[in-house]
């Protein structure tokens, strides 16, 4: 087993059909590839259904020439004119289109980078298609909604066993390939516990097979390893990252993460800033029993020590 390539990207599916998604969501852009045709897309959904896996599809069953820029980790204007202007004015390999596909485009400022964007789908119409991929439609300004076609990853309750189903396979098949035993069972609690965010129950997986079986031990709840990631993305200020962390952890109760939190600070945080990170955890559990958006209060949580605490 190569422990050096994300499984992700190892069974990452290469074509539309190959894709686990609902009929509907398939069957949409598989018209594209019978037309032959990339058109400006936003696809809409949420971390982990298949939105930039579908979109590398459709580019390749296309035969159309692709780049992926990833919106929280390049969203500079300047950085963004500078390879755009280069990718985009240049000729395809292939003779067909180029497609730009702008991942976690909701991570880009709607008041710049956003509207710039606009200005490269207009300059570039003749050469390039654009998609977009984001967690969330409404954080997308509405010339960029006006330009293209918007394509919504939700999984409908009636196709919910029927997907899972089909993961459930998928990810039997994979650790039967990568020589990993596995509890069907446990598989089963797995794709229910994280769905429908398959790349993250992938993940998971892999992190565990090095001990070369998936067994209960996989279900447990937030790792102190998770925790230490956190606490180094806060040292280092990488609030897009922080982000994505608390994006992907809010599955777990969030009284057992400020839990954890709070019992790293000693190995984590300088002396003469534990007492005041503990008021910020403790106040935010405290707003934890009553806000309507979890994800939120955690991130603003977070931010809070990002920027008050000294780390060791």
């Amino acid at each position: 087993m190569n422990k050096d390539i994300l499984w992700v990207e190892k069974y990452r599916p290469q074509t539309i059909q190959d894709c686990i998604l609902p009929n509907t969501i398939k069957d949409s852009l598989q018209e594209f590839v019978d037309k032959n045709h990339v058109p400006n897309l936003l696809l809409s959904g949420g971390a982990g259904i298949g939105k930039t896996t579908s979109a590398v599809a459709l580019c390749k069953e296309t035969n159309s020439d692709y780049i992926i820029i990833n919106g929280s980790e390049e969203s500079g204007i300047d950085l963004l004119r500078s390879k755009l202007d280069q990718y985009c004015s240049s000729v395809s390999m292939t003779g067909g289109r180029k497609v730009v596909i702008i991942d976690e485009a909701d991570y880009l400022n709607p008041s710049s980078t956003q509207p710039a964007m606009r200005g490269f789908i207009e300059r570039f119409s003749s050469n390039c298609s654009f998609i977009f991929t984001c967690n969330f439609k409404n954080r997308i300004i509405d010339p960029i909604h006006s330009r293209c076609a918007v394509v919504d990853y939700k999984i409908a309750k009636k196709d919910s066993p029927t997907i899972a189903s089909s993961f459930f396979k998928r990810i039997c098949t994979i650790l039967e390939e990568e020589g990993v035993k596995y509890n069907q069972q446990v598989l089963v609690e797995l794709v229910n516990k994280y769905f429908p965010d398959f790349r993250r129950c992938l993940n998971e997986l892999q992190r565990y097979s090095v001990s070369g079986e998936i067994d209960s031990g996989i279900l447990a709840n937030i790792s102190d390893k998770s925790i230490e990631e956190l606490m180094d993305l806060l040292k280092d200020k990488k609030f897009n990252d922080m982000r994505k962390w608390v994006a992907e952890n809010l599955d777990n109760d969030s009284t057992k993460i400020f839990k954890k939190l709070y019992e790293a600070l000693n190995t984590k945080v300088q002396e003469n800033s534990i007492p005041q990170v503990i008021i910020t955890l403790a106040d935010y559990q405290y707003k934890a029993a009553f806000v309507a958006d979890q994800e939120l209060n955690m991130a603003a949580c977070l931010t809070e020590i990002m920027a008050d605490a000294s780390f060791k």
